[in-house]
């Protein structure tokens, strides 16, 4: 399942159905990382961040200071409801798979 969504100030991320598709509800327990450009979430027992009141996905402040990920911006959600993991993909990211794709079909750098 894919999705597109904003962060909002609060680094919550309002999209509900990618959260109800991986069955998570609201106050399940999450452990969030990131790294390699992008944000893991996944349902841990043990995690410190949880799912909000309202379904929502919150993500840390520090972890949207390390991607650059400011309100307003558009996120990429990819959820695999087998592995129990949605992976977030900030613009930084993006911008990345995108030059990469380039660079693939045409050769070199992208101009």
């Amino acid at each position: 399942m894919y999705r597109l969504a904003s962060v909002d100030s609060s680094g919550r991320i309002r999209d509900r159905s990618i959260i109800g598709a991986m069955g998570w509800e609201p106050g399940a327990r999450l452990d969030i990382r990131q790294g390699g450009n992008v944000i893991v979430a996944r349902r841990d027992r043990q995690g410190v961040f949880t799912v909000t009141g309202q379904g929502h996905l919150l993500l840390p402040a520090a972890v949207r200071h390390w991607c650059g990920l400011a309100a307003g911006e558009r996120v990429l959600l990819t959820a695999d409801r087998a592995a129990n993991l949605l992976v977030v993909y900030p613009p930084i990211a993006l911008d990345e798979m995108v030059a990469q794709a380039e660079r693939a079909v045409l050769g070199g750098d992208p101009a």
